[in-house]
């Protein structure tokens, strides 16, 4: 897209590190009785600053069309991501010392998954959720919520109204944010003196490492690298002084950050070893960007190709689940009905809704008991451990579980 500039320094965009092609927005399902209406589709072409390293996906819908009231993705409906939220708030708590007379914000706070453990340790919350129908989730389970989208004007007028902060949380919603200088302009001026910022967010070494091209969707407008997400919070006054790596979404951060003057917080050793890490890897340099367009066509012709072999040899074929990144995998392959009959979820919303793009059908879990089918595709291949604990009956009958990434592969 010429004259798209990057969205922390302003360098002009002109190094391309994958194109997608044309795809829906991915978490857009269509209702049923639409299933002939026309729908739009948007470029998905995502770019490298040479600049500051960060790693976009120029905008084509603004993020009041995409998150919308009727959003889909409830993070509750995880059983694994509950008990992630619930590990940190554990760990949180005794770390920082956090009590009743501390209060948390989470940012992007959803449906209560994670506040619900604070509020139940007795420590005040406060959720910011711009899209009404999961915050009313948040609401309906006792967890406060703000339906607007966060920035420096609404933590302005936050700090009007209340006290700052002790914790101010975000877990994947730095990906998701058109204006990361507003975005993080706002965290800074929200947190109390004192106080501590979590963020989590996949990392971008997994990404290239991995092939997980198809976490990439107009939804995420941004993918970090640590260097990158160092430059962002640097040029707002704030200090990364930790950084965990952790297994969720293929492999994510968690990074810890203060107010840049605050003394009482030592950067860890782990802050310098993958600063360290990345740039010997060359994540500030083009070379380790190029090439991986290369591996994402590969990884393209291997799913067609068993695809069309199971379906030469008379084999069923459905997937399991419906998340924004199956969507674009689904698209960018050219994958429609003809190869995966249809898909189920467990969350309730997507049920009985056609995938954008290839509008193939969404059931409940309990259709692949109904049809037995020879292979069930695991879209959520991230959580794969816990659908095939979850669908074990499925081999019982002699079906076998797949994934398309890191690479096409049958799971013994």
């Amino acid at each position: 897209m010429a004259g798209e500039k990057c969205r922390i320094c302003d360098t002009a965009l002109e190094h391309v590190f994958v194109d997608l092609g044309m795809s829906p927005i991915a978490n857009d399902y269509v209702a049923a009785e639409k299933a002939n209406a026309m729908e739009p589709f948007y470029p998905l072409c995502v770019y490298v600053c040479d600049q500051c390293w960060l790693v976009q996906l120029p905008a084509v819908q603004s993020a009041d069309d995409i998150f919308r009231e009727d959003y889909a993705y409830f993070s509750s409906v995880s059983k694994s991501w509950l008990e992630h939220a619930r590990i940190y708030v554990d760990k949180v708590i005794g770390r920082f010392d956090l009590g009743p007379e501390n209060s948390v914000v989470e940012v992007a706070s959803n449906d209560g998954y994670l506040l619900q453990y604070f509020r139940d340790r007795g420590i005040p919350v406060l959720g910011i959720e711009p899209c009404g129908n999961v915050a009313a989730a948040a609401e309906k389970i006792g967890v406060p919520s703000v339906v607007e989208f966060f920035g420096c004007e609404l933590a302005n007028k936050l700090v009007s109204e209340r006290s700052k902060p002790d914790l101010v949380i975000g877990n994947n919603v730095l990906a998701h944010v058109p204006d990361l200088k507003d975005f993080v302009g706002g965290l800074k001026i929200l947190l109390a003196d004192d106080g501590v910022i979590t963020m989590e967010f996949p990392h971008l070494e997994r990404l290239i490492e991995n092939n997980q091209f198809d976490t990439i969707y107009h939804e995420h407008f941004s993918y970090f690298s640590f260097i990158a997400v160092l430059n962002v919070f640097d040029m707002h006054g704030l200090r990364i002084f930790d950084v965990e790596e952790l297994p969720t979404h293929g492999g994510s951060l968690r990074i810890y950050a203060c107010h840049a003057d605050d003394d009482s917080k030592k950067a860890g050793e782990n802050v310098a070893v993958l600063e360290r890490r990345e740039r010997e890897e060359g994540f500030d340099g083009l070379e380790i960007y190029r090439g991986f367009e290369k591996t994402v066509r590969r990884t393209k012709r291997e799913l067609l190709k068993f695809l069309i072999s199971a379906q030469e040899d008379g084999k069923s074929v459905v997937g399991y689940g419906a998340p924004a990144k199956g969507n674009t995998l689904l698209n960018f392959c050219g994958v429609r009905s003809e190869f995966l009959e249809y898909t189920v979820d467990r969350a309730p919303s997507k049920q009985g809704t056609l995938l954008p793009g290839t509008r193939i059908p969404v059931y409940a879990p309990e259709k692949i008991l109904e049809t037995r089918p020879d292979y069930v595709l695991i879209l959520p291949w991230n959580i794969k451990d816990e659908i095939i604990k979850d669908m074990s009956a499925v081999r019982e009958w002699g079906g076998r579980f797949l994934v398309p990434i890191p690479e096409v592969k049958v799971l013994d």
